[in-house]
């Protein structure tokens, strides 16, 4: 195929494309000779997902008939530059919030959302509006198309918890202060989970509901996010400060596993059933990220400081309050296993930022 994407990204990225691309734990016929869609396909999880499912055509002819829907032409057009010449992959421009008009397809991935603190603070009606107004149409373009639906939603759905358990469960319903503008991406990622619910029993569709954790790799070095911060400072070669005792517990998984979890729940989970994704072997505080990314480089001589002396203490966990720890075992039991630890997958994206360096 011309344009095969091998020779149009960074070979780090393609190594972490076909990892996803050649997972053994999709079952890959279902997808053949497909027409899928993917919101948000000019953000992390969807931009991987659109490249990997083109990865997947040109080893193995799958037929596979992308639909990438996009708010940005200009930023779409830089990101996947000649791609856009490919047979399989066509561009979808408007607002999801809006009406988009498309036709065909046979799955939908609904990963369009505001995701950072930025966004939340700067704009947080538009950031509610593409979880509330955003995918009420989706799903009633998957309605019209009789289309498989995976709604991207957020650990951030569980809100406050004390359940006094080390970990979250999908059972599990937490407070979230409704009346307050910084919770418009927690409140509108339950709304869409009730609106999924609702279409599923009211239509009888099929629609799946994901709740990953936190997702890393390779992201541009001026992500406001803390985890792209430390592996920006990696790639800088500068030393980590933090400032504070950097004492949250959460979930990480990197974003090879998390696509694969992605995939596996759109083809095989149950109905209008959420799943967590996370990969228990990265779960770790938010110092020890920053001083697993330390640890992987040693040769580098990076150091982790912290801008208040009373931070430097190992901090103690307190259970009282349940942390942001997901059991994935709901997913396990589909059969998907996650396969980059930490220090892995921080290796991995320092090594594809650091292609262009």
């Amino acid at each position: 195929m011309a344009y095969e994407i091998e020779s149009l990204v960074r070979k780090g990225v393609y190594k972490d494309l076909y990892e996803i691309a050649t997972s053994p734990l999709i079952d890959w016929e279902r997808l053949k000779d497909s027409t899928v869609m993917i919101t948000g396909a000019g953000g992390f999880i969807g931009c991987h997902l659109t490249m990997a499912l083109m990865v997947r055509n040109d080893l193995f002819d799958d037929n596979i008939s992308i639909i990438a829907h996009v708010r940005n032409k200009e930023r779409a057009y830089a990101k996947y530059g000649d791609m856009l010449k490919r047979f399989d992959l066509s561009l979808n421009v408007s607002d999801v919030t809006k009406f988009i008009n498309a036709t065909g397809m046979d799955f939908i991935i609904h990963a369009a959302s505001q995701a950072s603190n930025i966004q939340f603070e700067n704009d947080p009606v538009g950031t509610i509006k593409a979880n509330l107004s955003g995918t009420e149409n989706v799903l009633e373009l998957a309605r019209a198309n009789n289309a498989t639906t995976l709604i991207v939603s957020s650990l951030k759905v569980y809100g406050a918890l004390a359940t006094g358990n080390d970990r979250i469960y999908e059972s599990d319903i937490g407070v979230v202060d409704h009346t307050s503008y910084k919770n418009c991406y927690a409140i509108g990622k339950r709304a869409s989970e009730t609106l999924a619910a609702s279409y599923a029993k009211q239509y009888g569709m099929s629609i799946k509901i994901a709740r990953p954790s936190y997702i890393y790799g390779a992201s541009s070095l001026e992500d406001d996010r803390v985890w792209a911060q430390f592996i920006a400072n990696i790639v800088r070669k500068q030393d980590i400060l933090l400032k504070s005792s950097g004492a949250p517990l959460r979930s990480f998984c990197y974003v090879t596993d998390t696509c694969t979890a992605l995939l596996k729940i759109m083809l095989d989970g149950e109905n209008a059933t959420p799943y967590n994704i996370a990969n228990p072997a990265s779960d770790v505080t938010i110092r020890g990220f920053a001083k697993a990314a330390c640890e992987v480089f040693p040769e580098r001589d990076i150091h982790l400081s912290f801008a208040n002396k009373e931070d430097e203490a190992e901090p103690v966990q307190d259970f009282t309050k349940t942390p942001e720890i997901l059991d994935s075992g709901r997913l396990t039991q589909l059969g998907w296993q996650p396969r980059v630890d930490l220090h892995e997958g921080i290796r991995r994206a320092v090594g594809i930022l650091e292609e262009d360096v």
